[in-house]
Formats: structure tokens, sequence, C-alpha cells
């Protein structure tokens, strides 16, 4: 996929020889061909240094290829199933020292690792897309994950040119978890009949770099219709009873019934040209959620309700001690999911707001839009005690 193609092209540009592996080769080609088109598109690398490049990147289909591999990166759709196939194939033909990384953005990493018959040097490594672009890896330890193959991640990291930043094993990790906030409220309000422009304005307002339907659109409506699917199946076979948020809802309108998949379908919140490029919002949402008129909310909740959202979100995986340091929150916010870079980052942005004053607005928040804005017990307590985040 475009993941592990970016990832390869990354590690070869900075040096690293890499070993390509798909089902087929005419798959493995086609992540090589990716590399192609990235030196073509490069200002700084002349024919020589593409050729060098491209020299780095052996494409194959056998598994055996992987076999002197120091470290081996997983790079397959969010699928268990699929996931724990590739973690036994891979691991028959490594060595014993090899490190085996997932990249996931959400799948819990202890659990991935039960495919694995060395979980001690199992790890998460969740690169951002596209891979080779994106500045931040968010390495991820599970239970059973030793020192050694974290220092291997991290070094790792750091040779791709990346900024690492290191969380511990719970679903969503630490970047996915804040940035679903953004995109849930911002699906929440759609339900809710919001103006989608005001909407997208208001993140814009907030200088983020990208809005949250766009953003949704670019990562795929079906990917997250199928991560919707996933849930429902992991909340029924542990018996329980799928209770559908407004989230889900829009997603499952606009695959199922209006059909649009995404940016890469040409249509999803928006409409877009041949090439992939936006046009404006699909005139048929006022329609699907607005019926009766667009309802009034106050611009200043719109945008609250979206950035405040990931703050309250940060200070919860904080205080679950998830997220190690503040420094790794308010660098992964910024260089992962784009959360505003002049606030310096999530416990930045709370800290300026001032964390009394912050406590007020998110009550006044809770009680008008629900339970996701109730300030966290620690953030009760560092107010009571004139604390910052530092």
């Amino acid at each position: 996929g475009v993941m592990g193609a970016g990832i390869a092209f990354n590690a070869a540009k900075f040096g690293i020889e890499v070993v390509l592996k798909d089902l087929t080769r005419e798959n493995a080609d086609k992540g090589k061909a990716y590399a192609e088109t990235a030196c073509e598109k490069s200002r700084s690398i002349d024919e020589h240094k593409a050729k060098e490049i491209l020299g780095r990147i052996h494409a194959t289909a056998d598994i055996n290829d992987l076999a002197d591999c120091d470290l081996v990166i997983e790079a397959v759709f969010e699928n268990r199933e699929v996931k724990a196939t590739v973690t036994k194939e891979t691991e028959a033909v490594l060595g014993d020292k090899a490190i085996f990384a997932s990249n996931t953005s959400a799948l819990p990493i202890t659990e991935l690792a039960q495919a694995s018959c060395r979980p001690q040097n199992f790890i998460g490594m969740h690169f951002f897309s596209p891979a080779e672009r994106m500045p931040l890896v968010e390495i991820i330890t599970g239970e059973k994950t030793s020192d050694e193959a974290l220092a291997w991640a991290f070094e790792l990291a750091m040779a791709l040119g990346k900024k690492p930043i290191v969380v511990k094993d719970a679903p969503g990790f630490f970047t996915t978890r804040v940035i679903g906030q953004t995109i849930s409220q911002a699906q929440s309000m759609l339900a809710e009949g919001v103006n989608p422009a005001l909407i997208e304005n208001a993140a814009a307002f907030n200088g983020a770099p990208m809005s949250p339907l766009a953003t949704l659109d670019s990562i795929s409506l079906e990917t997250a219709y199928h991560g919707i699917q996933q849930r429902i199946a992991d909340t029924e076979a542990a018996g329980e009873e799928w209770m559908p948020g407004p989230e889900s809802e829009v997603i499952c309108y606009m695959v199922e019934e209006a059909g649009r998949g995404g940016q890469a379908r040409g249509a999803g919140f928006y409409d877009y040209d041949d090439n992939g490029k936006k046009l404006t919002l699909w005139p048929g949402l006022k329609e699907a959620f607005a019926k009766g008129g667009y309802t009034d909310v106050p611009f200043e909740d719109v945008k609250d309700r979206m950035l405040l959202s990931q703050v309250i979100e940060a200070i919860r995986i904080k205080e679950e001690e998830v997220l190690t340091s503040v420094g790794d929150g308010n660098i992964g916010s910024i260089m992962g999911i784009g959360f505003p870079a002049q606030t310096g980052g999530v416990f930045q942005c709370a800290n300026a707001y001032g964390l009394p004053a912050l406590v007020e607005r998110c009550r006044e928040l809770a009680d008008k839009y629900g339970e996701t804005f109730r300030p966290p017990q620690l953030l009760l307590d560092m107010a009571a005690n004139g604390e910052v985040f530092a």
C-alpha cells in the first residue's frame, strides 16, 4: 500500500537498505513505482541521487527475502486477522534479534503481539500519511515490549528524520484519540444540523491546517466506515449492545445511502475534480442533515467544541498515564495531527487559556453538548492547586 511505499522511500532516501514485500510482485513493484514518482516530484533529488535511492529498494513477493532484516515494519490495513497472519509468516523467516513493528493507528499493541512468538521484540510504530513527509512517529510499547526494542524503534525513527514520541499501549494511543475528538465533534455538529461551512471555517479560525470534514475525506469515509463495522463486531462479540453515536450515523449515511466514499472516490463531504482536487462542499449535505434549515450555534461554541475537545482528551490521556511527557503531547499534537501550531500544542493551549478558566468553559460546554467536555479530575486538581502543565 501507499503507507508501506512511503516508509520505504523515506528510508531509502536516508541511506537505509529496504526490502519492500507485498503479496504479489506486481504490488511490490507498484510500491517501488511510488518511490520513483516521489523522486521525480522532488526538487532536491537529481537523476543520479534518484538512481541511488531506488537502488536501495528491493521489491519482492518472497517472504524469505526478509530473512536478514534487523527491523520489519508491517503496514497492512487495520484488521487484526490480517496483521496476525503477516506477523506469524514474517517471524518464521526472521532472525531471533529482529524487531517487528506494526504500523497501526488504533489497534492495541499488546493484543496484536499475541500473534507473535516473541512479544518482547514486538512494538508499534504509527506513521502518518504521507509517511515521507509527515515529521512524527508515534512509538507504542506493549506490555511485553523490551527496552531494547524501544531503543531500536526510537533510533530508526530518528534515522528516518522523524520526531519520535513514546506512548503506552491503549486503544487509539495518543494522536488518534485526540484528533478523533475534533472529527467526532464535527460530525455531531453536522448531525445536529449545523452549517458544514461554519464547521470548516471554525477549524480554519482555530488555526488548524486542515478542516475536519476535509480530513475525513482524505482519510476516506470508507476507511472510517470499516472502522465502525469493526467496532460494532467487537462490541457484539463482547456481548454488549452497540449504541450508534451521531458520528457513526453520519458516516453510514454518507457511505451506504449517498455512496460517497471520500476524496479517492471523487465524492465525500466535498466534491472533487478528476485529479482529486477539492471543489466545494457537497450541496446534498443540507438536504441530508438540515432539511428544516441550519441550526443556530454560536461560532465561539463551534470553535471551542473542536479545539477544547482535543485539549480535554489529551489531559485524560495524561491522567491515564498513557502519555509519559507533556512535551511529547505538545509535539505530537502539532506534528502528527495538525493541532493549531500557534498554540504550542495541546497542553500549552490549556496553560495559555488558564486552567481555572478552562474548567469553567468546559463545564459550560458539557452542560450544553455532553459529557465529553466534563473536566477530568487531573485538570480540576491542577486548577485548584494553581499548577500548570510542564
